[in-house]
């Protein structure tokens, strides 16, 4: 399996937004959940389709498609 085998894209689903084993959740909202300080208890039991593992595996792949690109920061 590879590194990011809980991550798909799909361009017939979600626009093909990168999302969480086909759930139609994606890795954004998960990552947006985590910045509004919800806890990963909170967040399994409102998305109960979700998996601990798809928790971390969604933050992991945030973090690599962030340090791929070169963002503006304001100075």
């Amino acid at each position: 399996m590879g590194r990011f085998d809980r991550i798909t894209t799909d361009a017939n689903q979600m626009s093909g937004v990168p999302c969480v084993r086909r759930l139609r959740i994606p890795v954004a909202t998960i990552v947006g959940l985590i910045a509004q300080r919800m806890t990963r208890e909170q967040i399994l039991r409102d998305y109960p389709d979700l998996e601990d593992g798809d928790i971390s595996q969604a933050l992991e792949y945030a973090a690599e498609a962030v340090r791929e690109r070169q963002l503006p920061l304001a100075g």
